[in-house]
């Protein structure tokens, strides 16, 4: 196994990890965000309401993109496993 070929499959794991977590990742920000920029407004400081409409949107990203993020973690698990059966042989 060659270093060029042990980097490649470090940057394909990193690449697969960010491109799988980035929805969940985005969603929670931007949910987050818009929460508090609405308590700044309302001069609401309760800690526990970004919570709620946090966990409803990470609920809503992962049913609609479950699918997607399954299949690329299938595809990445499939290149890893034809990658050890070529080094086997």
């Amino acid at each position: 196994m060659s270093e060029n070929m042990i980097i490649g499959v470090i940057k394909d794991a990193i690449q697969t990890g960010l491109l799988i977590s980035a929805p969940i990742l985005i969603s929670a920000i931007v949910v987050g965000l818009l929460i508090s920029i609405i308590q700044a407004t309302t001069q609401i400081q309760e800690q526990t309401l970004t919570f709620v409409p946090k966990l409803i949107a990470i609920a809503l990203i992962g049913v609609i993109s479950g699918s997607w993020m399954l299949r690329n973690l299938v595809a990445f698990t499939e290149r890893i496993f034809t990658l050890i059966s070529n080094i086997a042989n």
